[in-house]
């Protein structure tokens, strides 16, 4: 962190940069360009956001910046206020350092399906839909949008203005999602039958993957295969989807060097070869389905609904 939190403790500012990932990555588009879409303004190679983290996890994701003590549901490490109290603490910064754009992160929000649409009636509460820009991330674990939120929640978070959803495939297949999140590997495909019921509602839904794993055996067909699975979604849906590098750095590093040998020796082969050789397949994949011209649409404008 460059700065120090806010909003009393619970919030901090975060900044996004579209720059790559490095040599052979894509820029990575997410969340700006629908963000100053949604805005009205001029598109920009950076931005900052009001993040708010729920202090819970169903995963833990051995690349994760957030130190796993963190993700426990642990009291001491959080404060218990409503959606309506957060936009509060985010109306009283200053205007000046006061993003306009709001992150529910975390952890894995969806923990609390009901903070999505909370937070929808807090800033529609207080004329704020269309001017804040709200993102959620997702890491598509479970049905919980289905079976707590009532069909009225759902129709608002799906029409909510000014409000985008990126959901996070963790790994190209069933081996890599093992390894990456430490579940079971069959987990992998309900990814995608979630990912897809969420886009059946109508929200503005978009993707992330993240392609390490621990081996580069037959990479290429496996990488081919995932981009299969996306497009059995929705042809477009590879488009959307913006492949994120995995570092190793700070927390991560130290977790490395910590309880987490089952994968300490793999970690720098996921890094240093398999997701180079991944993001290189990746890259043929779409050079391959689709052609200049729908490479080059603006991620919020590729067709998915």
């Amino acid at each position: 962190m460059t700065l120090p939190p806010n909003c009393g403790g619970l919030g901090r500012i975060r900044h996004f940069y579209k720059g790559s990932g490095g040599e052979g990555w894509p820029a990575t588009p997410l969340p700006i360009v629908p963000a100053l879409s949604s805005l009205g303004r001029e598109q920009s190679d950076s931005l900052t956001a009001e993040v708010f983290q729920n202090a819970g996890c169903n995963w833990r994701c051995w690349y994760c910046f957030v130190p796993f003590e963190l993700l426990d549901g642990r009291e001491a490490h959080g404060e218990w206020v409503n959606a309506g109290e957060l936009v509060d603490r985010y109306i009283a910064e200053p205007d000046a350092t006061r993003p306009a754009m709001i992150v529910l992160s975390g952890g894995q929000p969806d923990l609390c399906p009901e903070w999505v649409p909370w937070t929808m009636e807090a800033l529609r509460a207080r004329n704020l839909e269309g001017k804040v820009y709200l993102w959620s991330d997702d890491n598509l674990s479970t049905d919980y949008f289905w079976t707590y939120l009532t069909e009225e929640q759902r129709i608002l978070v799906a029409t909510f203005k000014g409000y985008g959803r990126v959901a996070c495939f963790k790994g190209f297949d069933n081996e890599s999602f093992a390894f990456n999140t430490g579940a079971a590997p069959k987990l992998f495909d309900q990814q995608f039958d979630l990912f897809a019921r969420l886009l059946a509602t109508g929200v503005d839904l978009y993707a992330y993957v993240t392609l390490t794993g621990p081996s580069v055996h037959n990479i290429d067909d496996r990488v081919a295969r995932f981009v299969d699975r996306l497009q059995s979604v929705h042809p477009n849906l590879p488009l959307r989807t913006a492949p994120l590098r995995v570092v190793t750095f700070g927390v991560v590093g130290e977790r490395l060097r910590g309880p987490l040998v089952r994968i300490r020796d793999d970690a720098e082969r996921a890094t240093e070869e398999v997701q180079v050789r991944a993001i290189a397949a990746w890259m043929r994949e779409l050079e391959a389905r689709f052609d200049g011209e729908a490479r080059a649409t603006p991620i919020d404008r590729v067709t998915i609904r």
